[in-house]
């Protein structure tokens, strides 16, 4: 959306927002990003041959058709500059690009994040395999070319599929601690090349602080985290109150960095879980536990309607639902409202990916006190 006026586009968010949404309440005016060029901290690039030359790029629109790119506008200049150093490496120790229909070749993808606060950066190569014989001496040139990095791992993916890290993939680290580390709302956060976090860390931090306000905290809260990553709603929401906060996520690699990530920050009043959150919210239902607030932050697929049963289950006084998807943020309401008989309060869209199609949304949804 780079052809639009930053207004125009805020603009064109907001109908979208209020297309899938405003059934349900008032949506309030899309909060615009300070930054919209370069804020990008994640950038993943496919890897092609060109007259004997590795290049990177994107894919054009539905196809596998490589189109190169030396630089995008919305990248962090840090993570274009590792991309480029990277590839020009790798071409020079004579890697090739990884060939899908012949099944050939030695890399596919490079996947790099950055940091916004501490300006460093990790690399992660997607190959064809993991114990690749160049790969120390490359890790080496990188880091000598390119100080700020501070990992290089490597990621094995043979599979005929588009996704770039295959699931259930591991990380082979060969230079460096394997990960960097970001701050948001006054806490540090360890990034691993396969954790998630947000894109654009300086628009992330309003996301959470207003997700966090939204949810009125007070002193004995018990709040669930149920989509909790490597924690940082979790742990922001414990820094703000002194309530018992439980995150609960499914990868495991995650929890531990969620745990260290809450050590590092000397947060006490947060546990994490590994555990499928529907199973663990229905056992602990069972158990007779409740909570006070529920955060929900789930992937663009939104919740499952089996999820919402069993959040339904713990009786949340208060729902903060995060989404960068209206479309299945509008299904999922509609099952909260007339399945568990909740109602929206707030809707605030939160502008986290300028120039781009697409946009956060903050939902916060309460149980109405019942008649006297």
């Amino acid at each position: 959306m780079l052809d639009l006026r930053y207004d125009d586009e805020l603009d064109e968010k907001l109908l979208e927002v209020e297309h899938y949404l405003s059934r349900f309440g008032h949506v309030e005016d899309v909060i615009a990003s300070p930054r919209t060029l370069g804020y990008r901290c994640k950038v993943q690039a496919v890897c092609g041959m060109d007259r004997g030359h590795l290049v990177t790029g994107i894919y054009r629109r539905g196809t596998h058709h490589l189109i190169p790119v030396r630089s995008c506008p919305l990248e962090d200049p840090l993570a274009t500059d590792v991309v480029s150093t990277v590839r020009y490496l790798a071409d020079r120790v004579g890697l090739k690009a990884w060939d899908e229909d012949l099944m050939t070749g030695d890399i596919r993808h490079i996947l790099v994040r950055t940091s916004s606060y501490y300006k460093e950066a990790l690399v992660v190569l997607v190959v064809a395999d993991a114990h690749l014989s160049c790969a120390s001496d490359l890790a080496a040139a990188i880091h000598q070319r390119c100080p700020y990095v501070k990992s290089v791992s490597l990621v094995e993916n043979r599979d005929k599929t588009s996704m770039v890290i295959p699931a259930g993939a591991t990380e082979r680290v060969i230079y460096g601690r394997g990960y960097i580390v970001d701050r948001v709302c006054g806490l540090d956060f360890r990034i691993s090349g396969l954790s998630f976090f947000q894109i654009n860390p300086i628009q992330a931090e309003r996301l959470y602080s207003i997700a966090v306000d939204m949810a009125d905290l007070r002193s004995g809260d018990v709040v669930i985290d149920a989509y909790c990553g490597t924690g940082t709603i979790a742990l922001i929401a414990a820094s703000f109150a002194s309530c018992r906060v439980i995150g609960i996520e499914s990868n495991e690699d995650a929890v531990k960095m969620a745990r260290e990530n809450a050590k590092q920050n000397g947060i006490m009043n947060a546990e994490f879980i590994s555990a499928d959150a529907s199973r663990k919210l229905k056992e602990m239902a069972r158990e007779g536990q409740t909570c006070s607030v529920l955060f929900l932050d789930p992937p663009r697929s939104g919740s499952s309607e089996q999820f919402l049963a069993a959040a339904g289950r713990m009786k949340p006084d208060r729902i903060i639902y995060v989404s960068c998807n209206p479309q299945t943020l509008g299904r999922d309401l509609r099952y909260i409202h007339h399945q568990l008989g909740y109602r929206v309060k707030a809707i605030q869209p939160v502008d986290l990916f300028p120039g781009s199609a697409h946009i956060e949304t903050i939902v916060m949804i309460d149980r109405p006190r019942p008649r006297i």
